[in-house]
């Protein structure tokens, strides 16, 4: 059975937005749902793999937090996929992320994570 926390690492000012907003809808660093397809998340043992490669040589304004997403709050599609054949599977969500979904923000540091 899959773990039923997903993790996707964002900046402050896109969560805010959601927020505001009611669902998050960034894909990935720089890319929206709309343009992507799905939202990129990861497992708590992969993010600091993740975080490395698409945040690496952050040094934007904002700081880095990790949303927490419940999987079952969602109402879309989640598919385990890999980047490519035979490679590790990562959770895909298939739609906007409601706000209600994330349960829990913590602060990425470049090394972990901070409670909030």
């Amino acid at each position: 059975m899959p773990e039923p926390l997903f993790l996707h690492l964002t900046e402050r000012s896109l969560w805010d937005a959601a927020r505001a907003s009611g669902a998050f809808e960034m894909s990935t660093r720089g890319r929206t749902l709309q343009e992507e397809g799905f939202i990129h998340c990861s497992l708590r043992h992969q993010l600091p793999a993740v975080a490395a490669m698409v945040y690496g040589s952050y040094t934007g304004p904002d700081e880095l937090v990790v949303l927490v997403v419940d999987a079952e709050r969602l109402d879309v599609p989640v598919r385990f996929e890999a980047m490519e054949p035979g490679g590790e599977e990562f959770p895909h969500i298939y739609g906007p992320i409601p706000v209600e979904a994330v349960v829990d923000v913590e602060v990425w540091d470049q090394g972990g994570v901070t409670p909030v």
